[in-house]
């Protein structure tokens, strides 16, 4: 093989036939790129790893149960061979020079006739590294781009064709970093932001000064409803042309009239997407080391909101069946009802020593958590001055070691 450079190329393998030979783990990490640029992928593989087995089972793939045979690189355009047998590697690799079919081994860089790069992704655009004998470093350049261009630390002007509309954009839990690959880009590229209350406020910080922020509750609606003035400012603005984002905390359809808002939009005609957030119900516990589910413990988690007392006509909450369930129940919004909550527990059956974690603005610098039963947890929470936001768990989970 000559020390010339590898020639770059993007091959569009929509529709079209690939071999891959060999069922193990080069063929369960180079399986799912191929799947995703629509390749029609063929397997031949007397065994295959269970992550590949599953891809063949959901349809992903034809997998042919049997070793490799001559004659079966015939009509590919692409061949990924990865067996663990030198010699079906080179006779495979042979038919596919013949044929003319690029192929990669996976046991040999040198007898391939394509090598497959480190590839990344970042909002459309694919980069894909060569370093010829060197994957790590190929690696850790791909990483290196991949990260710049998501984090805006690398210089890209694009055009951008997005055409004006909304999205409903769950930011997370508090920390800046838990917002979405999809949901952050969507951010760098908005005209307007609506933020929320409780929405990760430091990424306000990174937008340009050309994007006009927008608290939500400050947005005057005098007479009519603040549901209703944030739902007409999202379909103004965006009716203006403009790219907007409606920042909110954890995820929108989570207890974030997500729902409501798109309707809203629905109904006037304004082009919307939804882009799901990490919910607090799950995270914030989870990072103050608290499981919601937990082998021989808890195999269910409860999600309710506390923003009604119990006994609160409009409530829709049978806390009565909570009462009675052996799993973990998350409190949202609960805390100023926390008293009223605990006393209806206790008096349908719940333990009174069932253990409680109180953790407010979870996953910020400002997190703070207090412990205390079921029995004595209104009495903690005002002894620890904890205030809203804070997510209360209440369960066996809390005291998991």
């Amino acid at each position: 093989m000559s020390d010339h450079p590898a020639y770059p190329v993007g091959l569009r393998l929509a529709g079209r036939r690939v071999l891959v030979l060999g069922g193990g783990a080069v063929a369960q990490r180079r399986l799912p790129a191929l799947l995703a640029a629509g390749a029609d992928v063929t397997l031949v593989a007397p065994e295959t790893t269970p992550s590949v087995e599953a891809m063949a089972e959901a349809g992903a793939l034809r997998w042919e149960r049997r070793g490799y045979r001559a004659g079966d690189v015939e009509g590919a355009w692409y061949l990924l061979i990865a067996t663990d047998d030198p010699e079906v590697n080179a006779a495979a690799s042979a038919e596919a020079e013949r044929l003319r079919v690029w192929s990669v081994r996976s046991d040999d860089a040198e007898a391939a006739t394509a090598w497959t790069p480190a590839t990344g992704r970042s909002d459309g655009v694919t980069v894909a590294v060569l370093t010829g004998r060197d994957p790590r470093r190929s690696a850790a350049v791909r990483d290196a781009v991949v990260e710049g261009l998501r984090e805006g630390t690398l210089a890209a002007p694009r055009h951008r064709d997005r055409a004006p509309g909304v999205a409903l954009v769950g930011g997370g839990p508090g920390d800046p970093d838990l917002i979405t690959v999809r949901g952050r880009r969507l951010l760098a590229e908005a005209d307007v932001v609506i933020a929320d209350r409780l929405g990760p406020r430091d990424l306000l910080d990174e937008l340009p000064p050309s994007v006009e922020v927008i608290d939500a509750a400050k947005i005057p609606y005098g007479r009519a409803m603040a549901q209703e003035a944030i739902n007409a400012a999202l379909v103004a603005h965006a009716k203006a042309g403009r790219a907007v984002v409606r920042l909110k905390g954890g995820d929108p359809y989570v207890f974030g009239r997500g729902r409501e808002e798109a309707q809203a939009l629905a109904e006037a005609g304004v082009p919307f997407t939804v882009v799901p957030g990490v919910t607090s119900a799950v995270s914030v516990p989870a990072a103050a080391g608290v499981p919601v589910t937990h082998r021989g413990v808890a195999h269910e988690f409860t999600v309710v909101s506390g923003h009604l007392a119990p006994d609160d006509p409009r409530s829709l909450v049978d806390w009565p069946a909570l009462a009675r369930l052996r799993g973990t129940l998350v409190l949202l919004m609960a805390v100023e009802r926390m008293a009223a909550i605990a006393a209806t527990l206790l008096a349908h059956g719940r333990d009174p020593e069932t253990p409680v974690a109180v953790i407010q603005e979870g996953t910020t610098p400002a997190e703070r958590r207090a412990d205390a039963t079921l029995a004595t947890v209104a009495e903690r929470i005002a002894e620890a001055g904890i205030r809203p936001p804070a997510v209360v768990v209440v369960g066996d989970v809390v005291a998991v070691p």
